[in-house]
């Protein structure tokens, strides 16, 4: 009858049954305590729980010969993610009723977002045998020439694309603004945004296409410059202007996202205002940078970060145009030549790492602007 008892099962049951169990029976008691004192212990044994689990699968792992793998660190993750939300939903009645839909999504979260990231980080500070090794990977990193280049190549993309996406994006708004065709103008900006970043790569891998000087050019832009008389150039292998080439594609993408955000903000200004500024004797630049500009700067910021954020992540237009060969890599795209190509999976944690913590400052300063805008409406 228990041939369904597998060893792996038993083992299972044996590194959380105990831990759960007891969490949840002291709990029960917990519950006659004083209220003053009740959050707190709950929160106490749960940490302990997730504690005892980590403890327990620690000491079988050490006298086996198979590692039993990382499920028993995301349990404990998720065992501590239902203490703190006990701990902040008993604050109030009004707040215990959301557990219900609250535990299920923060479990996922931690299993499938929290977990990695702390493992990752973990990760960040090994060698490719999984031994610690400090700041190496860090030292690396910012000390060889190719990492350097990745490193510059990176800031590069994230200074020009969203400030050239949303400077084209608002101007291209601003004067199809109330114009006749404007749904057909429009559209034929936001098309891009339908198509894969890897089918914009393999489109402008076709546009910047190259052919020797006699030979019959295929890329529209060799095309164009044999047709002015000029030669064939090899644009994605010519550095630094290969990089150049790459950030036209992702601007070309982005542009469409700006352009609709910031048309819908500019309708939204009161015409009034407006108007006003024009009875004053406003010219058009006046009245755009005194009256439109500031209607409108909660949706530059969001576009702004927004494309700045998938910037930092662009990975599909380089490892499709040029596998970042040729000086053109960027961090996400290193990443994965590390973690996957060249066997450093330390390497390649470390600038995951270094990613989130270029991307943690844009969201912050996001949420801060939205949160200011909140406050004044």
């Amino acid at each position: 009858m228990l041939d369904w008892v597998t060893p792996a099962l038993a083992q299972a049951a044996t590194i959380v049954g105990w831990p759960l169990v007891g969490a949840l029976v002291v709990t029960a008691g917990v519950a006659f305590a004083p209220n003053g004192v009740r959050r707190s212990l709950r929160l106490v044994v749960w940490l302990l729980a997730a504690a005892a689990v980590v403890v327990s699968a620690t000491v079988l792992e050490g006298g086996q010969e198979q590692p039993i793998g990382v499920w028993p660190w995301a349990f404990a993750a998720a065992l501590g993610v239902a203490g703190v939300l006990g701990f902040l939903a008993d604050h109030d009645d009004d707040s215990k009723p959301m557990l219900v839909f609250l535990i299920p999504a923060a479990l996922l979260l931690t299993v499938g977002l929290v977990y990695p990231a702390v493992r990752t980080a973990i990760l960040a500070f090994t060698d490719k045998t999984g031994t610690f090794n400090g700041v190496d990977n860090f030292v690396w990193m910012f000390t060889q020439p190719e990492a350097l280049v990745t490193l510059a190549n990176t800031v590069v993309w994230v200074v020009l694309v969203p400030l050239l996406s949303t400077a084209i994006g608002l101007a291209y708004a601003v004067f199809i603004d109330k114009s006749r065709g404007e749904r057909f103008y429009k559209m034929l900006v936001f098309m891009p945004m339908a198509i894969s970043f890897v089918g914009a790569g393999i489109i402008w891998k076709f546009m910047y296409a190259y052919r020797g000087p006699e030979q019959d050019q295929i890329g529209l832009i060799n095309q164009m410059i044999t047709l002015f008389g000029g030669q064939p150039q090899q644009i994605l292998q010519n550095s630094p202007w290969n990089t150049l080439a790459l950030i036209i594609v992702m601007i070309w993408i982005q542009t469409g996202f700006a352009m609709t955000v910031l048309s819908a903000a500019i309708k939204g200004v009161p015409v009034e205002q407006i108007e006003a500024a024009s009875l004053d004797g406003a010219n058009p630049w006046q009245r755009f940078s005194n009256v439109t500009l500031p209607g409108i700067r909660s949706s530059l910021v969001v576009v702004v970060t927004t494309i700045s954020i998938a910037t930092l992540k662009v990975f599909d237009i380089v490892r499709t145009m040029t596998a970042g060969n040729f000086n053109t890599s960027v961090v996400a795209n290193e990443m994965y030549t590390q973690a996957f190509r060249s066997g450093e999976p330390g390497r390649g944690a470390a600038l995951a790492l270094v990613l989130f913590l270029l991307v943690l400052p844009i969201v912050v300063y996001n949420i801060r602007v939205l949160n200011q805008q909140k406050a004044i409406r």
